[in-house]
């Protein structure tokens, strides 16, 4: 019995057999990619953005505009990045500021680390699964922590940058231009480099893990359903059915922290019993 969230899960004899399918299927993979959504930070205590409990649900949701307004005013949308006045955005500050990656972030970078996952695409902002280990992650709706130039897609931490309040917005030491936030914003365009990474990842994927999200929103939505197009398997992990469910190879019905880890478990005992 495992502690998920708020409530406890019972791994059953039928689910465990099915995770261990799952892995065989894994490991018998050339090259698996994994795509991940915000249940699997929901379990690490990030509120989603939408339903219930969802921080734009309290809150309101931001500007659709968004990138138009940066674009417009770059150095007043940097003085609101300095002194938020949105409660939702201290809201999601505070939230990944305190988050800690958990069972299923370390499972899926132990994978990466065992061979097992070539790539891992996020929907999620939080810098969770590079604070887990993971390496090769594309971040498709950028990373909270990052700042990134508009111009050359270079991205920095933020100490890399001088901020001067009075001289924004910053601007890229490599190549001079603008400087914004690495989070995708409403009306930006997913950065083309990760989208090239995406695209790249899954048309080499004969096997993919699906852990926390609906995969509705595109077009990471559309990256499993390519997978199962070209012959591959596709691994759901999720506490409840989704979209992709009735087209899933295999769907593990459970929190991401509990079958991840079991998923890893099962992995290893399968290369163990190929030696």
């Amino acid at each position: 019995m495992t502690d998920a969230g708020d409530t406890l899960f019972t791994l059953t004899p039928g689910l465990d057999a099915e995770i261990r399918a799952a892995a065989r299927a894994l490991v018998s993979a050339r090259r698996a990619v994994a795509l991940t959504g915000a249940g699997l930070s929901v379990e690490s205590g990030i509120p989603p953005f939408r339903g219930p409990g969802g921080i734009w649900t309290r809150y309101g949701e931001p500007p659709l505009d968004g990138y138009q307004r940066f674009l417009r005013d770059p150095a007043e949308a940097w003085r609101e990045r300095l002194s938020p006045r949105e409660d939702w955005m201290r809201a999601l500050a505070e939230a990944v500021r305190d988050a800690k990656p958990n069972p299923g972030h370390l499972a899926l970078a132990e994978l990466e680390r065992r061979g097992h996952l070539s790539a891992l695409i996020t929907q999620n902002i939080d810098d969770l699964h590079r604070q887990a280990g993971h390496l090769q992650v594309l971040e498709i709706h950028g990373n909270h922590r990052l700042l990134r130039c508009l111009s050359c897609t270079a991205r920095f931490e933020p100490d890399a940058i001088a901020i001067d309040p009075a001289q924004l917005p910053p601007r890229c030491p490599q190549c001079g231009g603008v400087v914004k936030g690495d989070i995708v914003v409403f009306g930006e365009p997913i950065p083309p480099d990760v989208l090239r990474g995406c695209f790249d990842a899954v048309a080499r994927a004969d096997a993919m893990i699906v852990a926390g999200t609906s995969a509705t929103v595109y077009p990471a939505a559309e990256f499993p359903y390519e997978v199962l197009r070209q012959g591959g398997a596709v691994i759901e992990v999720n506490p409840e059915p989704s979209e992709l469910t009735p087209s899933a190879t295999i769907s593990l019905r459970g929190p991401g922290a509990t079958v991840l880890t079991r998923l890893l478990d099962h992995a290893v005992a399968a290369v163990e019993a190929r030696s």
